[in-house]
């Protein structure tokens, strides 16, 4: 590579090598992961029988408005960082930009080592699957405590054997990224390739003795007559959890090549795929094994597959490969969230200690043990209040704060240029924003709180770094770090 004199390696332009191909193949490898496993019990205790998979086609439709929302913002506005970057241009770089950025950086603190804690809580349910005798030692050795929120919703959190292995698989992470690790992109294919054959096989396996009587059995699911307006936003916070990730090729925008096209164009195939790939594991696997004979709590829905259709050593293999998916989702996860805080304060837009640089290993320390110590806290608690509180979290000050902000920019830029724009423009963003505060609302209250909670210190935590640093407002512009 030939730099200019003006350029060096620090400052010089990203190279713009991604495709739509490989901007595609990155969505859809960072959305397919164990979690749609974990959460088909979930939905089938909200909304029974065949009335499930109403969860994975709303939310479906959801991501795809919303989807529209992220290519437009993503065409004009190919910069890495994503949400960050969005908010911070759609609201106004030098006030309520700065708010906005800043509450999202906030809010991820939280929900982001949620999304990660769940993976470690996916591994705690598979691993009671290993083998029988575990399971049963698992089951006498933990204490779970229990609160009552309201009729039928319980908040849980359980220690025990099978959530230990979960804590040390974190620990286990955090030691392996608490260095420079040079083979971390041959390390992720290995995991992917791994959450790819396990689906296959599940898929293989499940289609090729798909029975349409068992999979559309309205029989059991008729007489308990879910409510399905007051059902169906709960069962579509999981599955929307599974979906994450349908926008990932924003956040880096700045190694697309001709973002205009390429950005919209990975986000609405990702769409397509991922919500038909979810669709067909959950047909390929409630054809097989009837609905009727899933808890809710059913800890290994696939090692029940496949010990069905073959013996136990089945189970057992499939467990295996979930948990060293996970693993590897998780731990790509950690190195990528840990960034997020340390590039918002490194560019003036957070506290500056998240800023800091091991001296030795030349990491962000400081933004890896905040995050990995939240992921390590709430990985012993139950993966549905995980799943609840990480969606319910990250409605208001990133899905719901880009609608609106996608509008505020066609506002007062009017000019700025959109090599992609919203198909029947605003109806998409209206359908987007009725989907989002359905959701939201549908929450339980607890959730809703916890939102709210999280928006309100975040905004006094925003005053105090603005009063510290002489930014908005307080003061004219923002200076770096606090």
């Amino acid at each position: 590579m030939t730099l200019t004199p003006d350029s060096t390696p620090e400052t010089a332009p990203l190279a713009r090598a991604i495709g739509p191909w490989q901007a595609t193949a990155l969505n859809v490898t960072l959305i397919v992961g164990a979690g749609v496993f974990g959460v088909i019990p979930a939905m089938l205790g909200i909304l029974p029988g065949p009335y499930a998979l109403l969860g994975w086609l709303a939310a479906g439709l959801l991501i795809f408005f919303d989807g529209l929302i992220w290519s437009e913002l993503g065409a004009a506005l190919p910069g890495s960082g994503g949400s960050y970057h969005f908010l911070l241009e759609s609201y106004g770089k030098e006030r309520w930009g700065r708010l906005f950025a800043f509450l999202f950086i906030w809010q991820f603190i939280i929900s982001g080592p949620l999304e990660l804690a769940s993976g470690l809580a996916a591994v705690s349910q598979f691993s009671r699957k290993i083998d029988p005798a575990f399971e049963e030692f698992d089951k006498d050795h933990t204490q779970t405590f229990t609160w009552e929120l309201q009729k039928g919703k319980e908040l849980k959190i359980a220690f025990g054997p099978s959530q230990l292995i979960g804590f040390g698989v974190g620990l286990a992470i955090i030691a392996l990224l608490w260095r420079n690790i040079s083979s971390l992109g041959r390390m992720t294919i290995t995991f992917w390739l791994g959450v790819l054959a396990t689906i296959a096989w599940i898929l293989i396996e499940g289609w090729t003795r798909f029975d349409p009587t068992i999979a559309f059995d309205f029989s059991g699911a008729a007489t308990q007559r879910p409510d399905l307006f007051a059902n169906l936003g709960p069962a579509m916070v999981f599955a929307m959890y599974s979906y994450l990730g349908y926008y990932n090729v924003c956040y880096i925008g700045d190694e697309v090549r001709d973002p205009g096209k390429t950005i919209p164009r990975s986000i609405l195939a990702s769409v397509l795929i991922v919500v038909v790939l979810f669709v067909g594991v959950h047909l390929a696997i409630l054809g097989t094994v009837p609905w009727q004979e899933v808890s809710k709590d059913e800890p290994n829905l696939p090692a029940l597959f496949m010990s069905k259709i073959h013996a136990p050593w089945a189970g057992v293999l499939v467990t295996a490969l979930l948990i060293w998916c996970v693993f590897g989702s998780a731990f790509a996860g950690l190195l990528g969230y840990s960034r997020i805080p340390y590039g918002a304060a490194r560019q003036g837009h957070f506290f500056s200690v998240f800023a800091a640089v091991h001296p030795k290993h030349r990491i962000p320390h400081v933004s890896l043990l905040l995050v990995g110590g939240l992921m390590l806290f709430w990985s012993w608690f139950d993966l549905g209040v995980i799943i609840n509180a990480l969606i319910v979290t990250r409605i208001l000050e990133q899905f719901v704060a880009q609608v609106l902000g996608v509008m505020l920019l066609r506002r007062h830029q009017p000019d700025l240029v959109r090599p992609y724009r919203i198909w029947l423009y605003p109806l998409p963003c209206f359908l987007a924003l009725a989907g989002w505060l359905y959701m939201y609302l549908s929450a339980d209250p607890l959730y809703i709180v916890l939102g709210l909670v999280t928006m309100a210190s975040g905004i006094v935590a925003f005053l105090i770094w603005s009063k510290q640093t002489g930014g908005w407002p307080f003061g004219v512009g923002a200076s770096v770090g606090a």
